[in-house]
């Protein structure tokens, strides 16, 4: 009986070593990946563009708020405005100084959308090369050496340019 579990024992470790020898492992540097895509380099480009626009019409909302506030100022000090008057205008550039705000968080939220519509499907075309990639030469797991997670690894285990080829990346 002692034998037979010992012997059982001894089955299921031989058994947990062979299956782990037959995992196969392998990392990808996704980082230095999409750097040489194009698609990246259009889709950072054409998002640059659209930074470039909203903040020029910002700039302008916010060179007419400083207009208008000096303006103001003026009038004050020269005496040509009612303190009735004053305070409703004061009012009016404080709501502008509120839309000023939206207006910059609408700006990052809709940079932040355009980010995510252009990249996803490129981030989607590169996990579908690295599953095509895994499951052809049956990798156990493949791991991102970009994400700062992985210490160590046998370079021989690299297959960056192996999903490279599968992309059409030279």
């Amino acid at each position: 009986m002692y034998t037979r579990k010992i012997t059982m024992l001894l089955g299921l470790v031989l058994m947990t070593a062979f299956s782990m020898q037959a995992q196969k492992f392998g990392f990808v540097n996704s980082a230095a990946l999409l750097q040489e895509m194009p698609e990246v380099k259009a889709a950072e480009a054409e998002l640059e563009n659209l930074q470039k626009q909203l903040q020029a019409r910002g700039q302008k909302m916010v060179e007419e708020f400083q207009t208008k506030y000096a303006d103001l100022e003026r009038r004050q000090s020269e005496g040509q405005i009612a303190p009735k008057d004053l305070e409703i205008e004061a009012q009016k550039l404080k709501d502008e100084e509120t839309n000023l705000v939206k207006y910059e968080q609408d700006m990052q939220r809709q940079l932040s959308e355009k980010r995510e519509a252009l990249l996803q499907p490129i981030l989607d075309r590169v996990n579908a090369a690295i599953k095509q990639l895994a499951e052809e030469e049956k990798y156990t797991y493949i791991f991102d050496s970009s994400a700062g997670v992985l210490l160590y690894a046998d370079e021989t285990t690299d297959v960056t340019t192996k999903i490279k080829a599968k992309l059409g990346l030279p």
